[in-house]
């Protein structure tokens, strides 16, 4: 069904907002994917929070001008499905690189992350980037870690002191065991 100007303005309009806030784009040709397979992909995107829609390929240039996706216009060639990760970078990549795994049809043609262009070779790269909550965790740890070493570094001298202590004591007590046996046998 062909669309009509305002329909194809409108589209455009939605992808640039789209494009504008996304944090990494991927391109793919779907060419021989059946629609009930396709319906899967969409759903996918929809729970991780991906925008993924089916642009015309002139359309698309259009609205990808002015964004940092605009690098994406040497592959906006033939029947291409777009998805935008709005929230995690890596997310678009995980969800397309595990629909390709069991369908062959859908092949990536381009990737782009702040402005720069990648191959299909590096889904794997994008896919393998940490999820929100992995990051931040690893900044918690990163964060954490000077005040774990500060606060061993102030109780240690402490600790030491009651180790020597205690090997004093223990020392002690093993002499003063072995002597009493020693003075019994004397006695006798």
């Amino acid at each position: 069904m062909a669309l009509r100007l305002e329909d194809k303005k409108s589209l455009v309009a939605e992808v640039n907002e789209v494009a504008s806030r996304a944090l990494s784009a991927v391109v793919a040709e779907y060419r021989g994917l059946t629609a009930g397979k396709f319906d899967v992909l969409r759903s996918n995107a929809r729970e991780n929070g991906i925008y993924l829609h089916v642009v015309k390929n002139t359309l698309a240039k259009r609205a990808v001008k002015g964004t940092e996706f605009e690098c994406l216009d040497p592959v906006l060639t033939g029947p291409l499905v777009i998805g935008f990760s709005l929230e995690d970078p890596g997310s678009v990549g995980r969800v397309i690189k595990d629909f390709a795994k069991a369908n062959d049809k859908l092949v990536v043609k381009g990737i782009a992350v702040g402005g720069n262009l990648y191959g299909a070779t590096d889904l794997d790269r994008l896919a393998n980037l940490p999820t929100k909550d992995q990051t931040l965790s690893m900044l918690l740890g990163v964060m954490k870690a000077p005040i774990g070493l500060f606060v061993r570094t102030l109780a240690e001298p402490t600790a030491q002191f009651v180790r020597v202590v205690k090997a004093v004591g223990d020392k002690q007590a093993a002499g003063a065991v072995v002597a009493e046996p020693a003075e019994a046998v004397e006695t006798a």
